[in-house]
């Protein structure tokens, strides 16, 4: 299509990726096409830098081959390319048919939707499609398990739902530690403040992760620790500190509930057990204790990484919590990286709807979802899915199996999305989504405090439709006709945050101005800041380190470490693309050809493998073909490859993830293992 250079504009957006970031973004368009994206100033976080795949990828992912511009029926084999096109008319009609037909034979709850968090906007992630299955008595589904659960509850076990340390204050540290987050990957503007606190500061830098990443090679100190073994280490350095006379007596006293009985736990780790089970020599120890002893104001970056070991609640707890016992607490720069999200006032009950779902209405963990899909003995059966905001053929662990679920004939499935996906292929209907940039959306964060509204950069392409209007079409197609199932865009905005919250400076959130970005801070305007402008919401009111509720639900009230067996000599783990936001973009030039995976050279010398060799990477589930490459800045005995590669990527029509299993899970909230994930590898001949 030829460019009309007189009729360009640049328009501002918002990038809707899972991703904590949240940039803000200036989009170049002729009024047809996204020509370029580039990162805006509106958020002073992001400031005007985004990550290379959201510059390189998105003008591709919104007008590319893959792009869906119309709605198909499938006519070939499920998972196959075989699809003609129908109207929407048709397409509804056949969700209609499809979805009414099972329900006929087995009731409302035989309809499961299956989405997660492609689009991060409060409408496209979850608005009028939650209200849609709330009425139609669908199941009801737990999608956190995924990823961010464990996190999540791990950190509300210790502070309860206030908000955590906005990242832009740790340039007020004089110690930072970035515990399994691999920030210039996934968490790229972490990098500037961290710049800034150490050159305005003097801020020493601790890095702990399995991996020597481009941030752990800038660190004062790196401890590369094994795999899921971080509550041995947390834990530890509790009762190291406490040695040390590190611990901040006054402190605790004041703001510490479970301190005696979450130290007689700590007191049984030891210096000898990091050395052994984390793999942390005992030099680097004390060295991460005196850098801990000697910070007076302590910031903790404590990411997603760890919550994809069966221990990984655990972990997390025991990193926060060493916050807590040095009193890191109530200053500037001092405190935990996680959840300031929990700032923003939202009202997600008025956006969902859930007092629409029949009472008795079950709840499927989404990491159980192909084994619910083949339960023959689950009453009533699943046998409708609608497949949205995600690609679970990629991203679920245990792929083989999720594919196999996906092939049953007596399945209906109906998927939206933007673009053809390894999952959309095996959909019976699939309807054309619009991209962010064909919406209106209004956006939260859960990586800073910050809140955003976007417009329409351009036209809808095709017959693409947003989410809010495909759920609405079939809400009316199913007789739902109750003025919430007519709301506009702009209602739901209105109902997705409290109107008359003082930080929205009086404007509604579907007014807000776009050419800006409102930080959430207290009600009086102060900054965020625990136990001094806003405090733990906890049932005892301090930060908890002992956790009744987790020991209640999962027998966790404290943390512990349990090693997860294995007969494979290999670890591998799956972290954060470059080159990919989880799966999205994985259809893109710029994720061409097969992914890499890292190996330590006395593996690879073992195996008989050369730099550049295409190795098989194999256990009973399943296999992928991956490139060498041989490095030391992962460990021996783990392998390290990014994660969101579609199934074209390996010869073999599997990735990564066909190795994963997805019955083994967290020690809190039954959270997916991705990092548990134990293999073989041999070069190919």
């Amino acid at each position: 299509m030829m460019v009309d250079n007189n009729n360009i504009e640049t328009k501002p957006s918002v990038c809707p990726l899972d991703c904590p970031d949240t940039c803000s973004l200036t989009v170049k368009t002729d009024g047809i096409q996204v020509l370029e994206v580039r990162g805006s100033k509106a958020n002073p976080y992001t400031a005007g830098v985004i990550c290379s795949k959201v510059m390189r990828a998105y003008p591709e992912f919104v007008h590319g081959p893959n792009r869906l511009t119309s709605p198909l029926k499938r006519v070939g084999a499920p998972g196959g390319d075989q699809f003609e096109p129908i109207s929407w008319d048709h397409a509804l009609d056949l969700v209609y048919e499809g979805f009414t037909s099972a329900i006929r034979k087995f009731g409302q709850q035989t309809v499961m939707p299956l989405n997660y968090s492609g689009p991060h906007g409060e409408l496209a992630d979850g608005s009028m499609d939650r209200r849609f299955f709330h009425k139609l008595g669908a199941t009801l589904l737990s999608r956190g398990e995924l990823c961010g659960l464990v996190r999540g509850s791990a950190y509300s076990s210790l502070y309860g739902t206030v908000p955590g340390m906005p990242p832009e204050q740790m340039k007020f540290s004089d110690l930072i530690i970035v515990w399994g987050n691999n920030v210039t990957v996934s968490n790229l503007h972490l990098t500037r403040v961290i710049k800034k606190a150490r050159e305005v500061n003097g801020a020493k830098l601790i890095v702990i992760d399995p991996k020597r990443t481009r941030i752990a090679e800038q660190a004062d100190l790196f401890i590369q620790i094994r795999p899921g073994t971080d509550v041995i280490l947390g834990l530890a350095m509790a009762a190291e500190l406490e040695r040390r006379g590190a611990h901040d007596n006054t402190f605790i006293q004041k703001w510490v509930y479970g301190f005696e009985t979450y130290m007689e736990n700590a007191r049984n780790h030891t210096a000898e057990m990091v050395e052994e089970i984390c793999g942390i020599d005992r030099e680097k120890f004390e060295r991460f204790a005196q850098l801990y002893q000697e910070g007076k104001k302590i910031s903790v970056s404590v990411g997603n990484g760890l919550e994809r070991g069966h221990s990984g609640g655990s972990g997390i707890r025991s990193a926060m919590a060493l916050q807590a016992l040095t009193g890191n607490h109530g200053l500037l720069g001092a405190g935990v990286f996680a959840k300031p999200g929990n700032s923003f006032p939202k009202t997600t009950n008025r956006l969902h709807r859930p007092d629409l779902v029949p009472e008795g209405t079950r709840t499927i963990n989404i990491v159980d979802t192909s084994k619910v899909l083949l339960d023959k003995s689950l009453d009533p059966p699943v046998k409708a899915v609608f497949i949205y905001n995600h690609n679970p053929v990629i991203t679920h662990p245990d792929q083989n199996r999720m594919r196999q679920a996906l092939s049953q004939e007596d399945l209906f499935i109906v998927g939206a999305d933007v673009v053809m996906t390894d999952s959309m292929s095996y959909c019976d209907v699939v309807l054309p989504a619009s991209s962010h940039f064909e919406n209106a959306d209004i956006y939260g964060s859960y990586g800073h405090h910050y809140l955003q509204r976007a417009e329409p950069v351009i036209p809808r392409v095709g017959e693409s439709l947003p989410n809010t209007e495909i759920f609405r079409r079939l809400a009316a197609m199913f007789g739902f006709d109750d003025p919430i199932f007519q709301e506009t865009d702009a209602d739901l905005m209105n109902c997705s945050f409290a109107e008359n919250d003082p930080r929205l400076n009086g404007f509604s959130p579907s007014d807000f101005p776009l050419d800006k970005a409102l930080a959430m801070t207290t009600l009086n305007g102060s900054d965020l800041i625990l136990c001094d402008t806003v405090f733990p919401d906890t049932e005892s009111g301090k930060i908890e380190l002992y956790s009744h509720d987790l020991e209640k639900r999962f027998g966790y009230g404290l943390p512990r470490y349990e090693k997860v067996e294995s007969k494979y000599p290999l670890t591998i783990i799956s972290p954060s693309s470059l080159k990919r936001t989880n799966s999205t973009f994985g259809g893109c030039e710029l994720s061409d050809g097969q992914e890499e995976v890292e190996i330590n050279p006395q593996d690879a010398e073992i195996r008989g493998i050369s730099e550049k060799d295409i190795l098989r990477v194999h256990n009973e589930r399943g296999e992928t073909f991956l490139t060498a490459r041989i490095t030391d800045a992962v460990l021996p005995g783990v392998l390290y490859s990014p994660k969101g590669t579609w199934l074209s990527a390996s010869k073999t029509g599997q990735t990564v993830n066909a190795l994963l299993n997805a019955d083994i899970r967290t020690d809190i909230e039954d959270g997916a293992c991705c990092n548990e994930a134990f293999c073989e590898v041999s070069r190919l001949q």
